[in-house]
């Protein structure tokens, strides 16, 4: 595909971007440029095109653009390192953008070549590589998304979408030193439903997510866990990250996608690790009373959730309530996956899957 490079003309001055490197946050601050295709139905099964990097700045939308009204929209999370050989590396891309396209294919969106997803990211970093921070923990988060922008009030499939990347230096997910997080337990509120969009990428799970997220915070804790109350409150997923549970006879057990969670790539390359490690992985249901009860039998002795923003981070304590649920700390096995999975990521481990890909 071929791309149209614009140039910011008012990029963010040198000293400005190394202040924000040396302390980014997250997804507070962003880069210089942004990619953009358009997509418009023709009537022969719609097309991409006007392939462009331009500055980074507000978008324009009419108020009845589609995405404002009925949330068709879908979005992904990677991560950009700089390696050691001064190249620029992104996480299992293609896992990204064909995940992106079953999100949009739920939400009625057209789908991206994955290839072309993969160039967009490759041409944003040949702008904005100067962005990817360093130091432990240290990346740059890329957020390609896709959003409905034709302005039409009817409710049908919008004729006119818009895939965009924009990227934003971060650090570390829950800042300082790893430890284990507290977990709030809704009983309030469950992220999805059997046919709904919970396996999708959308902005609308998130929105769905917050109130539960505000309760946690209430509650000193970190995040939520969601519960499927139609299959004796077998555990779901967190408000952004999926959960493991590692027992004491070496097996590492988490819950099955059943369309109602969120299909993770970190996810997938833990399970990959566990099972190159001679863990047995058992994808099923797991219900929070089996989880309780494995802590305190001793049966399951670590717990920790993954994401693309977090990483691994090991779960501590459930809070259900009035009765806390103390899970062990960061255990052999968080550790060593962890490492090992940050090492590839950041070139410090080999990469014998062939995850890493080169943007810069």
């Amino acid at each position: 595909m071929q791309f149209d490079i614009i140039e910011n003309p008012h990029p963010v001055a040198q000293d400005r971007r190394r202040e924000i490197l040396a302390d980014p946050g997250f997804g507070v601050h962003f880069s210089d440029h942004t990619v953009i295709i358009d997509w418009t139905d023709d009537g022969d099964g719609g097309s991409w095109h006007d392939a462009r990097v331009e500055a980074y700045g507000p978008i324009a939308l009419d108020p009845a653009a589609s995405v404002l009204h009925y949330a068709q929209e879908v979005f992904e999370g990677m991560k950009a390192y700089r390696h050691a050989d001064g190249g620029v590396y992104t996480f299992r891309p293609r896992a990204n953008a064909a995940r992106m396209n079953r999100s949009a294919a739920r939400m009625a969106l057209p789908q991206l070549d994955e290839e072309a997803f993969v160039e967009s990211l490759e041409q944003m970093l040949a702008v904005d590589s100067s962005w990817v921070p360093e130091g432990e923990g240290a990346a740059l988060y890329l957020r390609p998304f896709m959003i409905a922008t034709e302005a039409f009030l009817g409710v049908r499939p919008a004729r006119e979408v818009s895939y965009r990347v924009i990227a934003s230096p971060a650090g570390n997910y829950f800042g300082g030193e790893l430890k284990p997080v507290r977990i709030w337990v809704s009983r309030d509120f469950t992220r999805s439903g059997p046919g709904g969009t919970g396996a999708a990428k959308t902005g609308g799970n998130y929105a769905g997510s917050l109130a539960a997220q505000a309760q946690a915070a209430e509650h000193g804790c970190d995040q939520v866990l969601f519960l499927d109350p139609l299959h004796e409150n077998a555990v779901e997923e967190l408000g952004g990250m999926n959960v493991f549970l590692v027992t004491s006879d070496g097996r590492l057990i988490t819950p099955q996608l059943t369309g109602t969670i969120l299909e993770g790539v970190t996810r997938d390359s833990v399970i990959q690790l566990a099972q190159d490690r001679g863990l047995a992985v058992e994808e099923r249901r797991v219900t929070l009373d089996e989880w309780a009860r494995g802590i305190e039998d001793g049966t399951i002795v670590e717990a920790f959730a993954c994401g693309t923003a977090a990483v691994i981070t090991p779960i501590g304590e459930l809070v259900d309530g009035e009765t806390t649920i103390a899970s062990p700390g960061t255990g052999e096995v968080t550790a060593s996956i962890r490492e090992e999975l940050l090492g590839i990521q950041t070139g410090a481990v080999a990469d014998r899957h062939g995850w890493m890909h080169r943007l810069a």
